[in-house]
């Protein structure tokens, strides 16, 4: 199924059934008096979130959904039936803002949330409603009301504890494939991440879980449309902490840098993409630059033991961030990580609702 994390739709709620005018007319009973019903009432539309669900592709083509009119009433006291509701289920995450002003109608966060779209329309009154000691024979009755039409826009931001951010090929999905169930397309080309993938990491020593997600990669000038532009960047917005994927072994393969040694102006680089990235953050959204964020320096199985030394030593008097040395290949530094993600989320057993770390906790 193809990843969809936008679409427009319409919804229309049911109208009011209308109200009748209608008198008894039975043998033996010479004034029988009104006895016309009321309309039913129109269905409305509502939102739910369904956690089977991670994209919005049902909605890409369908594009105006109606719940039922309310029925109409009839003679002999009889009311029309109510319109039924009209569900419709969207991923966790979904946010729903009216079209033409703009404003935010729903935040679709958790799994009991169920929404109001459109209300349907109230049903029009009999005249048994009008019915009095000097009007014994009225003949009003009401039209039933009109349910509400909305326009709607939908975007999806995925609910995940972890974002996992980095240039193309710095090793996120197979991370992600290591240490989740997940199975996303791994190559040595860039680009094989096309949407964004969600894992849920089991965490052995508190028997819990933390979902990561894993966005398609950013390059440079990305907030002007490079590469795959920021149009997934949505997705890590609602995440506690950003791993930020930094390839250790690009200048080793250019021939830029000596494994061996791996010296200051190899560092130097590695930091010169991390403030690239950072940019494009930035120029998506400041406030994701506030986030926790951990750098996770990848592909160290590259690397000789003395290189090894010399890089752990030279990075610390670059950042005040966190940063972990890790090989997707040879397992080296997983461990330590996923150790580490245990005792932000979790404390004796409970998941925390807002972790926070400081710069130099870890």
């Amino acid at each position: 199924m193809k990843f969809i994390d936008e679409a427009t739709i319409r919804v229309r709620a049911g109208n009011g059934g209308n109200g009748v005018a209608a008198f008894r007319r039975e043998k033996y009973i010479p004034k029988g008096g009104p006895s016309g019903g009321d309309g039913g009432e129109g269905g409305s539309v509502y939102a739910a979130v369904d956690k089977r669900l991670n994209t919005l592709h049902s909605y890409r083509f369908a594009k105006v959904y109606q719940a039922n009119a309310g029925g109409h009433g009839s003679g002999k006291d009889q009311y029309g039936k109510n319109g039924s509701h009209l569900v419709l289920l969207f991923p966790q995450g979904t946010l729903i803002f009216d079209r033409k002003s703009g404003d935010l109608i729903a935040d679709l966060k958790d799994e009991s949330d169920k929404i109001l779209l459109a209300s349907g329309g109230k049903g029009g009154l009999g005249n048994l409603r009008f019915k009095s000691s000097v009007n014994r024979t009225p003949r009003q009755y009401t039209l039933g009301e009109e349910g509400q039409v909305i326009d709607l826009r939908l975007e999806l931001k995925l609910l995940a504890d972890v974002g996992l951010i980095g240039f193309p090929n710095a090793g996120k999905s197979t991370y992600i494939g290591k240490v989740t169930a997940a199975k996303p397309k791994i190559a040595d080309y860039p680009f094989t991440t096309l949407v964004p993938n969600l894992g849920v990491m089991s965490l052995e020593d508190v028997h819990n879980t933390i979902v990561v997600a894993d966005i398609p990669g950013l390059v440079k000038n990305a907030s002007v449309g490079a590469g795959m532009g920021l149009q997934f960047l949505r997705h890590i917005q609602r995440t506690k902490l950003l791993l930020h994927f930094v390839d250790i072994s690009t200048d080793i393969q250019t021939g830029k840098i000596d494994f061996e040694t791996y010296t200051q102006e190899g560092v130097d680089n590695l930091m010169t993409y991390i403030e690239i990235l950072e940019k494009e953050l930035y120029s998506f959204n400041k406030k994701l630059l506030d986030k926790p964020r951990w750098i996770v320096f990848n592909k160290i199985d590259f690397l000789s033991p003395s290189a090894k030394k010399n890089i752990n030593k030279i990075v610390r008097t670059h950042t005040n961030l966190p940063f972990f040395f890790i090989s997707c290949y040879t397992g080296e530094g997983l461990d330590l990580l996923k150790a580490e993600l245990g005792k932000l989320f979790y404390k004796e057993g409970k998941k925390l609702d807002d972790p926070w770390i400081e710069p130099n906790e870890v």
